[in-house]
């Protein structure tokens, strides 16, 4: 893919309720750096919870919608590879042998995960104004197994010059929220949560950074009740925080 003109930015619904300033802040970075960004008012959520519970027609009632407000041929934009996941993989699954499979296919082949596009078709260039800091990075298990780009999230981080990333103990393990799973095997999701929060604190980083908001609410939930003082932060908003010249006053 070259550099666009212009992209759709999907907001996701996680970060629409919870933290629209990470949506606002990797809008911003598009935008730094010469493309135009539309945000469909009418996008909602991508249908994943209910795909994933298995109601497959109210999973396409939701999905169809989005293939209405986003219909096109400029590149979508996700930040979160789980929603990314679910749009480029599972729409063409989802409406296989409808009258709307033709078009999920299209939408699905403009779905490009937000930390994979700045890494591979942007290949930004981020100039650290922020402190020296140290920072532990998630990556989801969507972004790591299902897309692929958890290395574009590292490679983004490892252009800021002050900042040292720190990989926790068993990195590579799930952190339990798994969408419906957390809620279909509460005692196990909590559990997966309390070791994945407990190997961030043992690493003593004041931030834990990751590209999936609904990994950050799991975690950063469950080591605010465990009493550890790290925080947690979307890339998107940590990168503009980091680059924006706010720094430089």
């Amino acid at each position: 893919m070259t550099k666009p003109e212009s992209i759709l930015f999907f907001g996701t619904c996680l970060i629409d309720m919870a933290n629209p300033e990470a949506g606002l802040a990797g809008m911003r970075l598009i935008e730094r750096a010469g493309i135009r960004v539309r945000f469909p008012q009418g996008q909602t959520c991508c249908g994943q919870p209910a795909y994933n519970a298995g109601y497959r027609e109210e999973a396409r009632r939701v999905a169809r919608l989005q293939l209405d407000v986003l219909a096109g041929d400029e590149p979508i934009l996700v930040p979160s590879a789980s929603c990314a996941g679910m749009m480029r993989t599972h729409y063409p699954r989802l409406f296989e042998g409808t009258p709307d499979a033709a078009r999920a296919g299209q939408v699905a082949g403009r779905v490009v995960e937000f930390c994979d596009f700045l890494h591979r078709v942007l290949r930004i260039e981020l100039n650290d104004l922020g402190p020296p800091i140290r920072v532990a990075v998630h990556h989801s298990c969507s972004a790591r197994r299902q897309l692929l780009v958890a290395d574009a999230a590292t490679a983004l981080l490892r252009r800021l010059a002050n900042v040292s990333l720190v990989e926790p103990d068993h990195a590579h393990e799930c952190c339990g929220f798994g969408g419906t799973f957390a809620i279909k095997e509460p005692e196990i999701s909590s559990a997966m949560a309390g070791d994945k929060a407990a190997a961030v604190a043992a690493t003593e980083v004041p931030l834990l950074v990751s590209q999936d908001w609904g990994c950050l609410l799991n975690i950063g939930g469950t080591a605010k009740q465990a009493g550890y003082a790290y925080r947690v932060k979307h890339i998107a908003e940590f990168l503009w925080e980091r680059t924006e010249v706010a720094h430089e006053k």
